[in-house]
């Protein structure tokens, strides 16, 4: 089989730092995956809009970026709720769910069954929210790749950022993606056009449904 390397983005969209990620990807001929924040999406749904017709593939990451170990299983539940409604007015119905600093509880698990989400974390830490440069970036990710590698970047400035922009992230992108083919990797998004999940009808009718739970790619 061959090695993939899947370009993953957290905590937007955001204006200084999506439209930019996006436009590097495009220029690289190739797509990422992004996982967003509820609350984001409906202050900038046409940007969130542009990303996925870009190509891209969306996934959800919370409404309110707030650790589930903070969180009841119904306050859980009620963000994810709110979080699957902001993404499905723009057409989008997630398979896989990235929590809040990959922090998951047993309360997580079993939201993620009610509304038939994967969760999924990241083999890769690139830290960029630390504003690390891009070449450090790249020689700590390049150390690192094997097999099936998931790459974690921010398109947003989430709680905690060090850094004031998104420029160091957008720097690593092109290096990071040539050096990943040159070494034989397929570059592109965690989760390819064929395998996404439609939007249902409605959000209720998407929230109905239940499947097992998969694990940590």
């Amino acid at each position: 089989m061959p090695q993939t390397l899947s370009l993953t983005f957290d905590d937007g969209p955001e204006e200084r730092c999506s439209a930019r990620i996006v436009e590097t990807l495009r220029q690289c001929a190739t797509t990422g995956t992004f996982f967003m924040v509820g609350e984001r999406v409906r202050s900038a749904p046409a940007l969130a809009r542009s990303i996925l017709e870009a190509g891209n593939d969306v996934q959800l990451h919370c409404h309110r970026h707030i650790r589930h170990t903070e969180l009841s299983e119904l306050e859980i539940d009620r963000d994810t709720h709110e979080a699957l409604t902001a993404l499905e007015q723009i057409g989008v119905r997630p398979s896989h769910w990235r929590t809040p600093w990959g922090i998951r509880t047993a309360a997580s698990e079993r939201v993620a069954r009610r509304h038939r989400l994967r969760l999924v974390n990241w083999t890769i830490d690139t830290h960029d929210w630390r504003g690390d440069a891009a070449s450090a970036m790249l020689s700590h990710v390049r150390s690192q790749l094997v097999g099936a590698s998931i790459v974690l970047m921010h398109d947003g400035l989430g709680p905690g950022a060090r850094r004031g922009d998104c420029e160091n992230t957008v720097a690593l992108l092109e290096p990071l993606i040539m050096t990943a083919r040159d070494e034989g990797f397929e570059v592109g998004p965690l989760v390819h056009r064929a395998e996404r999940t439609p939007a249902p009808a409605s959000p209720r009718a998407g929230l109905r449904a239940a499947a097992a739970i998969g694990q940590d790619a």
